[in-house]
């Protein structure tokens, strides 16, 4: 009953001022949303992270050039590339693999009929889409004939075919790649996006024919055809180790590099890359939330503030309290429950516009954000500690006035 007695007469407070109030939470609200949305996001991006790089699968060995240090300078060395040459001696050395592929990466401006786009166009062998886990949904995969065949063909991914060919089947179709006719011979199947790296807006053409007709005179360094990277399929996860050793051996062989020089490539473990990033995602979301929780402190201050300023206009009223026999108990609690109000009103506020702005950046594809059953347990707790710590004060300050002193204040 004291309770109940006790609500009733902060709300008939807090409604009194309902202009006041309604400032006095926004520092809550803001607070809280900012700590939703802001995890959500957070939480959206490991998500995303995990699943593409998942999707890869765990036993892929990405090989990338590198710069090598000259130990006695900490100098970087001159560029170093990967070759064509290189892939075919991993492929010739390498056991225990399901499958290696190269692949040169350059970005063309391609057009299907009115419609234009930007994008990677990847050269690759027939073994690509199988060592990167993709799936060509209709039509079929390139093959060895297409590159020996220098033929001008293509297949392209599902965001690619959405932008070039909203309303038809892709399939048949002609697109012009630096001005060049490729055909389209597949279709690949959704990948998903990160948010940051869309799988899905590719197009993959015969590495040879991307030689012949796309890449230039940047795909040649030193009379070599040269590579962006070279992926590696182990046969299992424990084998992973073992030919990653492999490579390292068949590398520093075919770019005769001495015992006391360090690698010019880098091979990413796919187990490991994952492993790097979503520890670094995870510390990301934490960090920005304790960041956007630092909003709920300032909203904490402005509830003592407002409190303080509550205690300071009833002075008379609680003195009359008093008088009429009202024991500190109920002084105390009837303001505590007034800032709790406040901080609980605004917290659930908060909860729902974060939630909200999650499923707006969710709504507008930037990020699948998530909104977490821990994350709004952790902001609405939180909400309700900085309630009662910051109305102690006020509170403690207005039971402890002497009824008398209350009485005569003006």
């Amino acid at each position: 009953m004291l309770f109940s007695q006790n609500f009733l007469t902060a709300l008939r407070g807090l409604m009194a001022n309902k202009l006041r109030s309604a400032l006095t939470i926004l520092g809550i609200v803001i607070g809280v949303a900012a700590v939703v949305a802001l995890m959500a996001i957070g939480n959206g991006a490991t998500s995303s992270i995990t699943s593409s790089i998942s999707a890869n699968g765990s036993n892929l060995l990405n090989i990338q050039a590198g710069r090598s240090q000259r130990p006695s300078s900490g100098q970087m060395s001159p560029q170093t590339f990967l070759t064509y040459k290189d892939y075919l001696a991993l492929s010739k050395t390498l056991t225990d693999v399901a499958g290696i592929a190269p692949a040169y990466e350059s970005n063309f401006t391609i057009t299907a009929g009115t419609n234009t786009e930007s994008t990677s166009v990847i050269g690759v062998t027939e073994d690509y889409v199988n060592v990167h886990t993709f799936t060509v949904s209709t039509g079929r995969n390139l093959t060895a004939n297409d590159r020996t065949k220098y033929n001008m063909v293509a297949i392209i991914g599902a965001t690619t075919a959405e932008t070039l060919f909203p309303n038809e089947d892709p399939l048949g179709q002609i697109i012009k790649i630096n001005n060049t006719n490729f055909t389209v011979v597949g279709l690949l199947k959704s990948k998903g996006s990160t948010g940051f790296d869309n799988q899905d807006d590719v197009v993959f053409v015969p590495l040879e024919t991307g030689y012949m007709k796309l890449f230039g005179a940047n795909a040649i360094q030193n009379g070599e055809r040269v590579v962006s990277a070279i992926a590696v399929s182990a046969s299992s996860a424990g084998k992973v180790d073992t030919v990653s050793s492999e490579i390292t051996f068949v590398l520093r062989h075919q770019h005769k590099l001495a015992t006391a020089t360090e690698d010019d490539f880098r091979i990413m473990n796919q187990a490991e890359l994952l492993s790097t990033l979503t520890s670094v995602s995870a510390t990301l979301t934490t960090f920005l939330g304790a960041i956007a929780a630092l909003s709920l402190l300032v909203g904490g201050i402005g509830i003592m503030n407002i409190t303080l300023v509550s205690v300071s206009e009833r002075t008379r009223e609680i003195g009359l309290r008093k008088a009429v026999g009202a024991r500190k108990i109920q002084i105390l609690l009837q303001f505590l429950v007034e800032t709790m109000t406040l901080s609980i009103s605004g917290g659930l506020i908060g909860i729902a516009l974060g939630a909200t702005i999650a499923w707006v950046v969710t709504l507008m594809k930037l990020i699948t954000a998530t909104v977490t059953l821990s994350s709004v347990l952790m902001s609405f707790l939180f909400a309700m500690g900085i309630g009662l710590f910051f109305g102690i004060y006020p509170a403690f300050r207005a039971a402890n006035l002497h009824p008398m002193e209350a009485l005569r204040s003006e």
